[in-house]
């Protein structure tokens, strides 16, 4: 668990991780679809392995990220900076927070505007539940999306 100097709503939890439950056609299909290099060594968990128990060297990045999140690899530079700034790694992100980062990274890249940290925090608040990191909006920032997603199923 990363301890940045930058938790602004953090709470402390203990969590048991589920048994990763996901076909191998699917995680297939996401290699195949997304085209990951085979020097990358994309690895389908074996059975009952948690999100933790990636092989040393590895990351775990869950499914929603790439179907629900548009999260792509090799990563954005903005997404090394949200990273950087809050010191947590991408597999202690919370699905609906990769939603939140891209969605604001696409919105200021259409508007040709440069996203940037400072300016992600202005409508974004870092927020810390059940193991896992997210952004909530602030209170006081005007919405920037009417309808985003309240919650993922089963993405554990």
């Amino acid at each position: 668990m990363s301890t940045g100097d930058h938790h602004e709503d953090s709470e402390e939890m203990s969590v048991e991780l589920p048994s990763l439950k996901w076909p191998r056609a699917t995680f297939d299909g996401l290699i195949r679809n997304l085209r990951f290099p085979d020097n990358w060594g994309a690895l389908f968990p074996e059975e009952g392995q948690t999100a933790a128990d990636a092989p040393s060297g590895y990351v775990t990045l869950f499914w929603d990220f790439f179907s629900a999140g548009n999260f792509l690899l090799p990563v954005t530079k903005f997404f090394l900076e949200i990273l950087e700034y809050y010191k947590f790694h991408a597999s202690q992100m919370h699905p609906i927070g990769m939603v939140r980062v891209r969605h604001f990274e696409c919105g200021c890249r259409t508007m040709h505007i440069e996203p940037k940290v400072p300016r992600f925090r202005v409508f974004h608040q870092m927020h810390y539940t059940q193991g896992f990191y997210s952004f909530v909006q602030r209170a006081s920032a005007t919405k920037i999306s009417l309808h985003p997603p309240k919650s993922f199923h089963n993405w554990k």
